[in-house]
């Protein structure tokens, strides 16, 4: 149950649980309207079952991963290859040179680790092109001269999709953040990859329209990004995934061939759909530098409304009558567990927006055109779900403030998380009548383990968890991988998810466009 989006209506009003028939509006004035900054997830952690850890670093995927070898098909880098990078991208800023300069080496740090610290390469060189002739030749030069080479955007993944594992070249598309056009009638978005979500939500916003996507992490992720692992997001229920919304893409081939297919049509069936192989294809085949979106109309009225559940069946319940009072206007319903809230609150010091504590919280937001038309909407909405008793209390957003604020709430979940230390994370896709029941399994068998509690023993820790979660998964027609890919982590577990046929399918592609193997080894399939 997810997806979001953002809403606006002046002070915050509580849903008191109804006596009778009509619940009651009050002032909640102990409400504090801070806006924690976040990275998109979906969490159940309890805060006090793990010891807080303090590492700077991670340890070296290779040092992880001891049955991972570097491929001797690849060349080492050397000061020649960095002279031709330097000759072609000019500006020092552009090169980041471990190989000829040992004093680079925290300069490229930031670039070899995830988020989570849970991945860290051994890269020496950081390029960083401004242009897509810039990325073909790099990657010509790579393909010819055998060197292997890691896409990077924003780095906000969960599956090392976007590190290094060894001394890969890193290629990030920072530089190349341009928006190229933006059709105010259609709609229609030309943006190049690494230019940022929030960048370009922003931009078009001051037109009266919106990105199909946001992310928790969307300060930092790139648009190449999110659609190399064809990220979901928090407007998936309203608006789909980026494989509807994306009319376009340009591409360079691991040999430098430039695939331009900048389509602005919504309608164009002219042979193979080419470009939907790059969506979601994690840098594999070829390396993203130019997308045309469909962007939406920004919606004119925006409510949002957080409330409190006693049981994950109550929140079903309130899922089905949601999409039956709000339909149309329905953008985004988020649940959230009490675990998740109570590390929010735990690290943030805030107050929570409800008076009470509760199994489970609701986050639901409309976006329409009406302003009257939909608070009406939501308000019978909330009086009736309150009234046949599936919500206990709520709390209803009535200015840009509160909305910010209760939606931190569903944002803050993974920076909170990221206070603890080292962080399991499982992007998951699962039928939603079992999705909690994966939680309580999980943490039985951490229970049986011995694991809750201090403990440092990560290693282990992962033994007990996998394949264990994606066993589980298999078993009732889920995906092992939502939005975020498959990367490094869930590489050896693609049979749980996918057929062996389809691997092999998998498989011919990568070695038809890239048959030297040279974009993100180790990973994928």
């Amino acid at each position: 149950m997810a997806c979001r989006h953002r809403s606006s209506t002046t002070t915050l009003a509580r849903l008191a649980k109804p006596a009778r028939l009509t619940p009651r509006l009050t002032t909640q004035p102990h409400f504090q309207s801070q806006v924690a900054s976040a990275v998109r997830c979906f969490s159940s952690s309890r805060p006090s079952q793990l010891k807080e850890t303090r590492c700077q670093q991670g340890k070296f995927t290779s040092e992880t991963y001891p049955e991972l070898k570097r491929d001797p098909r690849y060349g080492q880098v050397t000061k020649e290859h960095v002279d031709f990078f330097k000759g072609l991208l000019g500006t020092e800023s552009a090169v980041i040179d471990g190989v000829t300069n040992e004093n680079a080496t925290d300069d490229i740090e930031p670039f070899n680790s995830d988020w989570m610290r849970k991945y860290r390469g051994h890269c020496r060189l950081v390029l960083k092109p401004s242009s897509t002739e810039e990325v073909s030749k790099i990657l010509k030069y790579c393909n010819d001269n055998k060197l292997a080479v890691v896409p990077q955007g924003g780095n906000t993944g969960l599956v090392g999709g976007s590190v290094p594992v060894f001394d890969e070249i890193v290629l990030n598309m920072a530089r190349m953040n341009n928006i190229i056009e933006f059709d105010e009638v259609s709609g229609i978005l030309t943006v190049e990859a690494g230019a940022i979500l929030e960048v370009v939500d922003q931009f078009l916003a001051s037109k009266g329209y919106i990105f199909p996507l946001d992310l928790g992490a969307k300060g930092s992720c790139h648009i190449g990004g999110n659609l190399s692992t064809n990220a979901g997001g928090l407007r998936l229920l309203r608006y789909g995934s980026l494989h509807g919304t994306t009319l376009g893409i340009e591409a360079v081939l691991p040999d430098g061939t430039v695939v331009d297919d900048l389509c602005k049509l919504r309608k164009n069936n002219t042979g193979y759909d080419i470009k939907q192989l790059f969506i979601g294809s994690e840098g594999t085949i070829g390396v993203i530098t130019k997308a045309v979106i469909q962007c939406p109309q920004r919606s004119k009225a925006q409510n949002v409304a957080l409330f409190g559940l006693e049981s994950y069946e109550a929140a079903q319940q309130a899922f089905r009558e949601a999409k039956g009072h709000l339909s149309e206007i329905l953008s985004a319903f988020e649940l959230m567990d009490g675990g998740s809230q109570a590390l929010v609150r735990q690290v943030t010091k805030k107050n929570s927006p409800l008076e009470g504590e509760y199994p489970f919280y609701c986050l639901i937001e409309t976006s329409g055109s009406n302003s009257d038309h939909d608070g009406e909407k939501l308000q019978t909405f909330l009086e009736d779900v309150m009234e046949k008793g599936i919500v206990v209390d709520g709390t209803l957003a009535q200015d840009e403030t509160q909305v910010k604020a209760l939606w931190s709430w569903r944002e803050g979940i993974t920076e909170a998380l990221g206070h603890l230390g080292g962080v399991y994370k499982y992007d998951v896709s699962i039928p939603l009548a079992e999705m909690y029941q994966l939680v309580e399994d999980t943490k039985a068998r951490v229970e049986e383990a011995g694991l809750l509690g201090d403990t440092d023993e990560h290693p282990r820790v992962e033994k007990v968890l996998e394949p264990f979660v994606y066993e589980w998964i298999s078993k009732r027609q889920g995906s092992i991988s939502a939005e975020h890919g498959l990367g490094l982590a869930k590489k050896k577990y693609i049979g749980y998810s996918r057929t062996p046929a389809m691997v092999g399918l998998m498989k011919q592609l990568k070695d038809l466009y890239d048959p030297n193997a040279i974009l993100n080894p180790y990973k994928y399939i």
